[in-house]
Formats: C-alpha cells, sequence, structure tokens
C-alpha cells in the first residue's frame, strides 16, 4: 500500500491529469447517455446500442442484454445510445426506408421525443449543481476577505485611470458586500459590474464606478488580472526546464532587483521580465543569509519560471447540509452564468485562438491527486457540456430539438433527406471544432 502511493505521488503530472480527465469523461458521458437511455425506455423506444467513446471499426468491450448492446469503444471523443428509427450520427438510411415500427423513435409523439432528446443535457446540468453542492458541504469554500490582505492589491495602470490605488482592498462590488476578494477579476470579466467600493491604506472608502463595457477593454487590452494581490517577492517553486530553474534560484530566495531594478513586491517583477523577452537579466536574490545574482533570460512569453510565495491568508467556510444546498446551486448559477457571459469572445480573432480542446480541459485539473479538484473540474465540464450540447447545431442534442420544437408549433415534420444532410453537415461542423480547439492546444504546447 505504501508503495503504491509513493508511485502515484512520483507520477508525472501530465498522467495524473490524464487519468482524471480520462475518469471524469467516462462517467460524465456515461450519466449523459443515461439521459437518454432512461426516458426511451420508458416510452418503450428500443435502444440498439449504449457505449462509451465511439467503437469506429471495432470495440473494445461489447455485450447484447436484451435489445441492446452495451459496449466501450476505442475512440475516447465521447459517447452514445444508439436509438431505433431516429435519423443521428450512426446514418442508418437502412433502417429509415422501412416501414416506422411502433418501438421506435419516429413512431413516438413529439412531446416524448423531446423528453428523449433534453434527458442527457439535463442530467449533465443537474448533475454539475449536485457536485457543487457535495463540494461545498465537504470541504466548504475558500475565500480572502479585506482583512485577510492588509497590504491590499496592486492595480495595473489601466484601472488607475479609473481611480484605484494600489492598496485598495475590495469591500462591496454594486453596493453588496464581495465576501472573496479574489474573485474580483474573474467578477469584472464575466459580470454586470457598475461600481467596486474599496479601502483605501489610510483607512478611507470610495465607491469607484466602472465602465460599462469593462469587460471587453479587459479582453481586447490583455489585462485579465488587474488586481493582483501585493505580496513579498519571495519564490514558492521554480519550474522544471525553465529559465528561473537553469539560472539556479531555489524555492525560497527572495528577490532584490532585476537588472538593477529593485523589487520590493512580487507584482513589480513581471513588467520588467515582460520588457526583457529573449534577453538576458541579472537578478540579485537573498538565499538565507547570502546576497547572490544570477543571469536569467526570460522566453518569448515573458516568463521565467517562477511563482510567488502566498503571504496572505486563506479563510474556509463550512456549510451545513441544508446551506450546501443554496449555496452550491448559487454557485451552479454563477458557474453556468459566466461561462455564457464568456463564450461571446470565442467569436472574436482573439478568442477564437483561445479555444481549446483536451489539452485546455486537462489543464482545469490539479497536477496531483486532490479529490476537491476533481470534483470541482468534473462540476465545470458536467455544466459546459449542458450548455454546448443544447447548441441548436444539427448532430447534437440541441439540434434535434430545435426540429422537434418546429415540428411541435407547426405541426409538421422535417423531410427525411432534409434530417440526412443536416445531420452531415451537423457532423463535419463538429469535426472541424474538435479539429480546431485541439490544433490551438497543439500550437499552444509547440510555441508557447
Amino acid at each position: 500500500m505504501c508503495d503504491l502511493k509513493i508511485e502515484v505521488y512520483r507520477m508525472d503530472p501530465f498522467i495524473i491529469k490524464a487519468i482524471q480527465l480520462l475518469l471524469s469523461l467516462s462517467l460524465l458521458i456515461v450519466l449523459h447517455e443515461l439521459g437518454h437511455f432512461i426516458p426511451a425506455k420508458l416510452f418503450k423506444i428500443r435502444v440498439e446500442k449504449f457505449f462509451l467513446f465511439f467503437d469506429v471499426k471495432f470495440a473494445l468491450f461489447k455485450k447484447k442484454i436484451g435489445d441492446t448492446t452495451y459496449g466501450i469503444g476505442w475512440l475516447p471523443l465521447g459517447g452514445y445510445v444508439k436509438i431505433s428509427g431516429m435519423i443521428d450520427e450512426s446514418m442508418d438510411k437502412e433502417q429509415m426506408a422501412q416501414p416506422p415500427q411502433s418501438w421506435e423513435f419516429r413512431s413516438k409523439p413529439a412531446w416524448q421525443r423531446l423528453i428523449v432528446m433534453l434527458g442527457g443535457v439535463t442530467v449533465n446540468l443537474v448533475l454539475g449543481f449536485l457536485i457543487y453542492m457535495m463540494v461545498l458541504f465537504v470541504w466548504g469554500s475558500n475565500y480572502v476577505g479585506p482583512d485577510d490582505m492588509p497590504r491590499g492589491f496592486a492595480v495595473a495602470q489601466e484601472f488607475k485611470e479609473f481611480g484605484f490605488q494600489d492598496g485598495d482592498r475590495i469591500l462591496e462590488v454594486n453596493g453588496e458586500k464581495m465576501e472573496n476578494s479574489i474573485d474580483i477579476n474573474r467578477h469584472l470579466f464575466m459580470r454586470d459590474i457598475k461600481n467596486i467600493t474599496v479601502l483605501r491604506q489610510d483607512g478611507k472608502q470610495e465607491t469607484i464606478a466602472v465602465p460599462e463595457n469593462i469587460g471587453s477593454r479587459m479582453f481586447q487590452e490583455g489585462v485579465m488580472q488587474p488586481f493582483v494581490p501585493i505580496q513579498n517577492a519571495v519564490l514558492d517553486s521554480v519550474l522544471v526546464d525553465r529559465a528561473a530553474a537553469a539560472a539556479g534560484l531555489q524555492k525560497g530566495d527572495s528577490l532584490i532587483s532585476l537588472n538593477e531594478q529593485e523589487i520590493g513586491y512580487w507584482h513589480e517583477l513581471a513588467p520588467i521580465v515582460g520588457a526583457n523577452k529573449g534577453k538576458e537579466v541579472e537578478v540579485v536574490f537573498k538565499r538565507g543569509d547570502k546576497i547572490m545574482s544570477a543571469k536569467v533570460t526570460p522566453d518569448d512569453a515573458g516568463l521565467i519560471g517562477v511563482t510567488s510565495k502566498r503571504d496572505f491568508d486563506i479563510q474556509t467556510r463550512e456549510y451545513g447540509l441544508g446551506e450546501s444546498v443554496k449555496a452550491g446551486f448559487d454557485y451552479g448559477y454563477w458557474t453556468l452564468h459566466d461561462y455564457i457571459a464568456q463564450f461571446k469572445y470565442v467569436f472574436t480573432a482573439k478568442g477564437a485562438t483561445q479555444v481549446g480542446g483536451f489539452g485546455a480541459i486537462g489543464g482545469l485539473f490539479p497536477d496531483v491527486w486532490n479529490w476537491q479538484g476533481f470534483w470541482l473540474a468534473t462540476a465545470l465540464i458536467s455544466i459546459i457540456l449542458a450548455f454546448m450540447n443544447i447548441l441548436p447545431i444539427p448532430a447534437l442534442d440541441g439540434g434535434h430539438v430545435t426540429f422537434l420544437m418546429y415540428e411541435i408549433i407547426t405541426g409538421k415534420t422535417p423531410n427525411e433527406k432534409f434530417m440526412e444532410y443536416a445531420q452531415m453537415v451537423g457532423f463535419f461542423i463538429l469535426i472541424a471544432l474538435v479539429l480546431f480547439a485541439n490544433g490551438n492546444d497543439l500550437y499552444r504546447w509547440l510555441f508557447e
């Protein structure tokens, strides 16, 4: 048992993330497909296949029980249930050419078919909310209040123009107390923030108006972290195979200056390093009682591979069962709200380059095994899947729902040939999106 724990601890972070991603997706896919499978069975619709992952040409495992073949495919891009009498990704034209049978999808009332198609999305959405409730009940939530960071925030120059100052502490947003000050950047980017009340270092409070389009301005100007906690310039970690590690910097080193520019706090590091991309920089630092120096060359992204040591307090709020239900629902609601809010940026030139595939999704998980982190990432992915699947794209659940709503409203069933072509177009759109997203991941891995 001890040897096993040691091996897991030493496992490469990439492998740990990959295992978590595979486990999370497997759970979410099976439950999503159950969301279709169960109502189909309740309405006496035959389900021919129930597969985790795609079984292109062959399956890793399959077994037929009753009318349904259950199995595991080899291509981990999703999963599916094949429902009799339905135009789906199987494109089973031979079956659709036969007279409709009473146990087929196409023979059932439109409202029953609508429930079957909404089942997967509903399960993903409810599951995400339930996981958040469970996480809050078991682990609680972490927060940093104004009193926990007495130095306040270092403020980006672009935000100083609005009236913010270095050392400000966040008290209220839109007139309501903000429990977790660290969330301020995310709220500014994704929510409707009109004003922020801050506590100055001299003890005075001031309410500052925020421009209406602040999220768009942050995105276009690349100011995604306008508020950064003021911390001492002490290294918490030095990433292997990066410039700082090559120069001999170590965890616990306290930075004194870069290129003869004094470093008093951590936030003063980034502008100097960013201004010297690809250029050698002299770093003076303190290690124990010794003053030392080294030569460091920032990479093309303006990074040297170090993280700061946190020197402010983090509090934990615990929840009873009833409290966790309400708080988990709020957490899930705002997670969905924020994801939809930032989705609009995908349709910009800059946003399209930041779309990610499996690499980006895997990055949501912690690089050491942590159940709280695993479940939080799983809940987020579940909510994302619910939203993405309900988009009105043929081949997705949302595409089928759109056609069914048309049928319910007009009383007319879309032509089967039209449905086949729509399914093909939707399938190619999805393949293109998958290739594009994972291509972005590959590009970032190779060049950033």
